[in-house]
C-alpha cells in the first residue's frame, strides 16, 4: 500500500510538472508570438518613416503630403526578407496589406517643437503611422498594433546659439558661456583651457569629443579644463540639413550665397535658398558698371538709378586685411543713408509695397589680383530700418562699428529694440568703433580697437583646422583685424557656420593680426519668435520622432 500511494503521489507530482511546463512552453510561446509579431508592426512603420524622412528632406511637406497613397502601399515583403512572409499586415482600420498614414495636425504652423528639440519653434505639422501584423497560421495568433507620432518641421537656422554644418570646434581660453542651443552636423570638439558652460542642449549628428580636433596643431594647457552642460548633450542625433535639392555638404551650401546660373529656376530647391531670390534688392559691381535693382518681388525689373544709390555706396573704398595678406577692394553700404532713401524714394518703395528695404545682396565681381581681395564693408549700422536688414554678400562681409544698437543699449546683453537682422558672407568680419582704413596696414600696436556692439545673426564660413594651422573654433568664428586688449566685443545674436571659405581661405592664427576682445556674447532670444527672425533666415528640415506606442488593432489612438 505504501508504494502504491508513494508511486501515484509521484505520478500526480510529474502531471502537475508536465502540465506546468506545457503551460510556461505555450507562455513563452505566446510570449515570443507577441513580441515578434509587434516588432513586424514596428518594421512596417519604420518603413514608411524611411519614405517620409527622405522625401521630406529632398523637397518638403509638398511631397510627403502627395505621397501619402504610397506611403499606405508601404508594407514589408518577401522580396525583402524571407522571414516577412510568415506575417499579414492591415492598417488601422483592417484594410489588408496596408499601413495606416495621416496628418493628424492642422495645416502647417509655427509651433513648439517636441521631443528633443522642445524650446525651438518651426514650421510644423504632425503624422501618425499605424500598422497592425499577425503572424500567419499561428493556432490564435494574436493581430497587435504598433503607433507612432512624428513632427516634420522646418526650423528656422538662427534659433540656434551655434550652428555648424560639419565639425563644430569650441575651444576657448577664457570663460566662456553658450546661452542657447547648439547643434553639429558632423562632430563638437571641445576643449576649453578654462570653463565652458552649456546652457541649453548641445546636439551633434556625430559624436561630442572632449579633445581637440585630429587636424587641430595646437597645444594647451587644459588642467583648469572644465566643461559644464547645463541641461542634455547628445551625440548621434539627427542631421539638420538644408533643402537645397541635393546633398547638403559645405561646398554645395556655399551655393546659397552665390548669384544663381542661368536658367535656374527660383521656383527650384535651390533657388528657394538662395539669398539672391529672397533679397529687395540687388547690388552688382564690375569693372565697367554697376547694377542697383530690385529682387525677385517684380521680376527684377525695377533699376535704380546713379543719382539714388551713390548716397548710400561707395565702390572706391580698400583696406588692408592682415590675415589675408591682401587689400580688400571694397562696395562699402552705409546703412544710415540706406535707411534714409528707403523712407522717401519713389523707385524700389513702391515696389515693395510702400514698405522699407528688409534686405539688400552685394556682389563685387571685380577681377582681383594676387595681392587684392574682394569685400563689403557695412558701416553706420547703428540705426536699422524699421522692419529690420539682412545684408548678404557671396564675398566676404565686414561690419564696423557698432551695429543694430543705440543708447543705453550698447554695451548690454539686450535686443528688446534691435531689429531683426542678420549679415551674410563668405566670412564674417567685425571691425570695431575705432576701426581706421587708412592704419589697416600698419603694426598690431597702432590698429587699437574700442568697446563695440554687434545684434544681429551672422552666417559665414571657416577656414577649417588642417595643414598645421587650427580653424580658430566658434571663439574666431567672426574675425577680427585689431588690438582688442582691454575692450570688450558684446555680441547678441545666432553664429551659423554652413560651409568653408572659398575667398578668404588665409588660416587663422598668423603673426600681427589681432588681439581677442573680451567676449561678452550671449544669444538673442528674439529670434525664438517667428515675427523677429531677420529677412530670409534659413530653415533646416527635421523629422522629430514622437510619441511610440503599442495600440490594439483597428485603433489609431
Amino acid at each position: 500500500m505504501a508504494v502504491l500511494f508513494f508511486a501515484a503521489a509521484s505520478f500526480l507530482i510529474l502531471g502537475a510538472a508536465l502540465d506546468w511546463c506545457m503551460t510556461n512552453a505555450k507562455l513563452t510561446d505566446r510570449n515570443n508570438q507577441y513580441y515578434t509579431t509587434t516588432a513586424a508592426a514596428e518594421a512596417a512603420t519604420e518603413k514608411v518613416l524611411a519614405s517620409v524622412g527622405r522625401d521630406y528632406a529632398a523637397q518638403g511637406e509638398g511631397l510627403v503630403w502627395v505621397n501619402l497613397a504610397n506611403y499606405r502601399n508601404l508594407i514589408p515583403t518577401a522580396a525583402e526578407n524571407s522571414e516577412w512572409a510568415k506575417y499579414a499586415f492591415s492598417d488601422a482600420t483592417g484594410n489588408p496589406n496596408q499601413t495606416y498614414v495621416q496628418r493628424v495636425s492642422a495645416a502647417p504652423s509655427y509651433v513648439a517643437l517636441s521631443s528633443k528639440y522642445r524650446g525651438l519653434y518651426g514650421i510644423a505639422s504632425t503624422y501618425r503611422i499605424v500598422s497592425n501584423a499577425r503572424m500567419i497560421g499561428a493556432a490564435n495568433a494574436a493581430n497587435l498594433g504598433v503607433r507612432q507620432d512624428i513632427q516634420l518641421a522646418s526650423i528656422p537656422v538662427f534659433q540656434f546659439a551655434i550652428f555648424y554644418n560639419m565639425d563644430l570646434e569650441i575651444n576657448p581660453g577664457p570663460d566662456m558661456t553658450v546661452t542657447g542651443r547648439v547643434h553639429g552636423n558632423a562632430n563638437i570638439n571641445v576643449q576649453p583651457v578654462n570653463t565652458l558652460t552649456f546652457m541649453s542642449h548641445v546636439t551633434a549628428a556625430g559624436s561630442i569629443i572632449h579633445d581637440k580636433h585630429t587636424n587641430d596643431p595646437l597645444a594647451r594647457d587644459i588642467s583648469n579644463s572644465e566643461i559644464v552642460y547645463k541641461d542634455e548633450h547628445d551625440s548621434n542625433a539627427d542631421a539638420l540639413t538644408l533643402p537645397i535639392g541635393t546633398n547638403s555638404s559645405p561646398d554645395a551650401v556655399h551655393a546659397i550665397i552665390e548669384i544663381p546660373p542661368a536658367g535656374e529656376p527660383v521656383t527650384s530647391a535651390m533657388g528657394k535658398q538662395r539669398y539672391y531670390n529672397k533679397t529687395d534688392m540687388i547690388v552688382l559691381v564690375s569693372n565697367s558698371t554697376v547694377i542697383v535693382k530690385s529682387g525677385r518681388v517684380d521680376g527684377f525689373a525695377t533699376t535704380i538709378p546713379y543719382s539714388e544709390w551713390k548716397g548710400f555706396l561707395d565702390t572706391n573704398v580698400s583696406f588692408f586685411n592682415k590675415r589675408e595678406g591682401k587689400t580688400i577692394k571694397t562696395t562699402q553700404l552705409n546703412v544710415a543713408n540706406l535707411n534714409k532713401w528707403s523712407a522717401t524714394n519713389g523707385s524700389l518703395r513702391p515696389v515693395l509695397g510702400n514698405r522699407d528695404i528688409r534686405s539688400i545682396y552685394i556682389a563685387d565681381l571685380r577681377p582681383q589680383t594676387a595681392v587684392t581681395e574682394p569685400g563689403v564693408k557695412v558701416v553706420d549700422g547703428e540705426e536699422l530700418p524699421s522692419l529690420g536688414l539682412t545684408v548678404c554678400s557671396p564675398n566676404p562681409l565686414y561690419v564696423q562699428g557698432d551695429y543694430n544698437a543705440t543708447g543705453s543699449d550698447v554695451g548690454k546683453n539686450e535686443t528688446k529694440n534691435a531689429k531683426p537682422a542678420s549679415l551674410i558672407g563668405d566670412s564674417i568680419n567685425i571691425l570695431s568703433t575705432a576701426w581706421s582704413d587708412l592704419n589697416s596696414a600698419l603694426p598690431l600696436a597702432i590698429r587699437k580697437a574700442d568697446n563695440t556692439t554687434v545684434n544681429a545673426a551672422l552666417l559665414g564660413g571657416i577656414v577649417p583646422s588642417g595643414g598645421g594651422y587650427y580653424s580658430g573654433g566658434v571663439e574666431n568664428f567672426p574675425r577680427f583685424l585689431e588690438d582688442w586688449g582691454g575692450r570688450t566685443l558684446t555680441y547678441n545674436g545666432s553664429m551659423v557656420v554652413m560651409f568653408n571659405s572659398k575667398t578668404a581661405t588665409a588660416p587663422w592664427g598668423g603673426p600681427d593680426v589681432y588681439s581677442p576682445p573680451a567676449r561678452n556674447w550671449a544669444f538673442d532670444i528674439n529670434f525664438l519668435d517667428a515675427t523677429k527672425l531677420p529677412p530670409g533666415t534659413p530653415e533646416v528640415r527635421a523629422m522629430i520622432r514622437g510619441e511610440w506606442a503599442a495600440v490594439r488593432a483597428g485603433n489609431v489612438y
